[in-house]
């Protein structure tokens, strides 16, 4: 009896262009939480939701410094790339990855080796700060020291505008530019391999039924149930970093 495991390989395999997609879940096993499984950090901590949304966190400075103590113990800082992400830099060098869309913003996929021009972050890079008054974008480490030497809510030092992550926080637009990028390779693709996402946060999660529509194979990885298993060809269930090294491995 060929296992699901062996079916994803094949199409794999038999592809030549694989666009990945990957979600909360990959990064787990590095150390950082994700947002709406059973040990999720919104899951443990409603409240949390709180600083990731940008009408709060604009409108309340104590949102906002409740927001800066949560960057300077973000787990972002010492995580390590783990095999899912080490797997998918395999696949690259196998040349099969046409591109690798990630809604995480902890920047593990570059750190692995994976090709920054592969990468397409659609919510933006935690290593990154933005002001939100003049644009200005700079190191996120250089806003954390002064974070620890005393200042609760740094302001721009340009402008002394509202400074954050640059991330994309609910109610912010996402950029017109990425996503097109990332729906683009979506129909582009012939195998599409979503690994560790929920497939609910939209318009991302609409590439799986698009590239189903052109013509593509796909291949979920979650632990938790999608909205679009029924139309993947291989649903897997496992730890990803059992599953990707033997999916994407020379």
């Amino acid at each position: 009896m060929v296992s699901g495991l062996d079916q994803a390989r094949k199409l794999i395999d038999d592809a030549e262009r694989v666009v990945v997609l990957t979600g909360a879940g990959i990064s787990t096993d590095s150390g950082i939480p994700d947002f709406r499984g059973p040990q999720g950090v919104w899951t443990l901590d409603p409240k949390a939701e709180r600083m990731s949304d940008i009408r709060y966190y604009v409108a309340d400075p104590e949102v906002r410094k409740l927001s800066w103590q949560s960057r300077l113990a973000h787990p972002a800082w010492t995580a390590q790339p783990n095999l899912g992400h080490r797997a998918l830099v395999a696949l690259e060098r196998r040349g099969k990855l046409h591109a690798l869309v990630t809604q995480n913003i902890d920047g593990l996929h570059q750190r692995a080796g994976t090709s920054p021009e592969l990468v397409i972050e659609v919510h933006g890079n935690l290593h990154k700060a933005i002001c939100l008054s003049c644009g200005w974008r700079g190191p996120m480490q250089a806003v954390l020291e002064r974070v620890r030497d005393g200042e609760e809510d740094p302001p721009c030092e340009t402008c002394a505008g509202i400074l954050k992550s640059d991330t994309i926080s609910f109610g912010q637009q996402l950029v017109p530019q990425v996503i097109e990028r990332a729906m683009r390779a979506a129909l582009e693709t012939d195998c599409l391999l979503a690994v560790g996402t929920s497939l609910q946060v939209y318009p991302i999660a609409g590439a799986v039924p698009s590239a189903k529509s052109a013509g593509a194979r796909v291949i979920i990885i979650n632990a938790q149930p999608t909205p679009f298993d029924e139309i993947a060809d291989v649903r897997l269930t496992g730890p990803i970093g059992e599953a990707l090294p033997v999916l994407c491995g020379g």
